[in-house]
């Protein structure tokens, strides 16, 4: 299969910005296969992704900083290019609930999601057996509410290299350092449509509140507790015939399914962050 470049772009909006980046790409034998921008005319953003046909193009990867550079520094541009031949490691975490784990990992197998998964890590020991059937690294850390293990957990994902972290309903609050380390790179799944019942037990709160519709959220995490740019979400509806039960299990299938498509987005560069909010390119 042929290399594709995918170059990931956001700056102070102005005129002729979607035309000289594609002419960077022309001047360098870049044959463009897919090209979409976004404008908050609000926030005067500009958003960028383009990708391009890499084999015959004039640069190589090294170079290609070199040249781009320049061009970036005189618009302001905060950018990153990825290759398609590339592809991320992930790295979950997860405590108990094992649907969105099995969901990933299969679709993992499959061939659905372009990543690697080096290594899983949970606070419980109860989903060693998932991992083992996938033949993924698995490592028990014994949490404690004094003591997270967020140092050991770091030093984990970095000796795998991991890229980017996904939380697979690991039911811990990540402090800070840990958010800094992976910025715009952790994706959790919350199990309700955000900004609607934040924070724990949000069944609950729905099934108390007599809502018509359930959702999940996915968003990258940041270091206020569910107020990260949102990525990905779905809704299903629900009945005053619904228990807590059944709203969980409604919210399992939700949780799964948008995962997936958050992770899915992150995995093929189709995300761009600004302002606490997200372009998603699909």
């Amino acid at each position: 299969m042929n290399t594709k470049a995918i170059l990931l772009i956001t700056c102070p909006d102005r005129i002729g910005l979607e035309a000289t980046v594609s002419q960077f790409v022309h001047m360098h034998n870049g044959n463009i296969i897919r090209s979409e921008h976004h404008i908050d005319s609000e926030l005067n953003v500009f958003c960028m992704r383009i990708e391009w046909d890499f084999d015959k193009f004039d640069l190589t990867k090294e170079e290609f900083k070199e040249h781009f550079s320049p061009l970036a520094k005189k618009y302001s541009m905060n950018w990153k290019v990825r290759f398609s031949d590339i592809s991320l490691k992930m790295g979950i975490l997860v405590s108990k609930y094992s649907h969105c784990l099995w969901d990933l990992l299969l679709r993992y197998e499959a061939g659905d999601i372009n990543v690697d998964i080096p290594v899983i890590i949970s606070n419980h020991p109860d989903l060693e057996h998932v991992a083992e059937i996938f033949s993924i690294p698995f490592y028990h850390l014994d949490v404690t509410k004094s003591d997270k293990k967020e140092k050991e957990i770091i030093a984990l994902l970095h000796k795998y290299d991991v890229d980017f972290v996904v939380l697979a309903r690991y039911m811990q609050i990540l402090s800070s350092l840990f958010i800094n380390e992976f910025a715009d790179n952790i994706i959790n799944i919350h199990h309700s449509f955000l900004p609607a019942f934040a924070g724990g037990r949000p069944y609950q709160k729905a099934y108390a509140r007599g809502v018509k519709l359930i959702g999940a959220t996915g968003h990258y995490a940041t270091k206020d507790l569910d107020e990260g740019p949102i990525i990905e979400q779905d809704v299903i509806r629900v009945t005053h015939l619904d228990d807590i039960d059944s709203l969980k299990r409604k919210g399992k299938d939700l949780e799964r399914q948008v995962l997936a498509k958050a992770v899915e987005y992150h995995a093929d560069h189709r995300i761009l962050v600004y302002e606490n909010k997200t372009a998603v390119f699909r």
